[in-house]
């Protein structure tokens, strides 16, 4: 890789951070081609990256970013884990280091928030930014459905007193 391919990766990761919530740092393994092209389709899916880095080209891509904290744990095999959700890398990345345990959760941050291990781990259990705008849309709508109902209920209550009414005189 030369001088230009650098600052191009360089360039390209300081606006993948500039762009990210969330960014997870770990560390992998013994993962075989297989495995980690299996990972990046689960994070596509749901709507996260994976890349292998470069410990040094990333510290100069953190330089000037949110994530700027997390350069103490870019040594050894890292790899990183980002995503605009501030959820969905995390549960991608810990549900395949559980059944995976080549890859390990070193830590990552949640913009300019450092997380450990088992915040990373706590993230993962939240539900999805999508999940939550569908829970959110669902406790709206009920509010309206229930006064639609009580609004209805008198009106309802009319046309039974009148049937009643109705069929009553028409036995006699």
């Amino acid at each position: 890789m030369d001088r230009s391919q650098k600052q191009e990766l360089v360039a390209s990761l300081h606006q993948t951070f500039a762009q990210t919530h969330l960014v997870v740092v770990t560390h992998q393994v013994g993962l075989t081609v297989g495995e980690v092209t299996n990972l990046r389709r689960q994070m596509r899916e749901a709507g996260a990256g994976f890349k292998v880095t470069k410990n040094r080209l990333v510290r100069l891509a953190l330089e000037g970013t949110q994530f700027q904290g997390l350069s103490s744990l870019f040594t050894g095999p890292t790899a990183i884990a980002y995503s605009a959700d501030p959820v969905a890398a995390a549960k991608v990345a810990v549900t395949f280091a559980n059944a995976n345990d080549k890859l390990t959760i070193i830590g990552g941050a949640m913009g300019a928030q450092i997380l450990d291990p088992d915040g990373i781990k706590a993230l993962a259990t939240l539900p999805s930014l999508d999940e939550l705008r569908g829970r959110l849309v669902g406790m709206l709508q009920t509010p309206a459905t229930r006064v639609a109902t009580v609004l209805q209920a008198p009106a309802a209550q009319l046309a039974r007193v009148f049937n009643a009414y109705a069929t009553k005189g028409d036995a006699a």
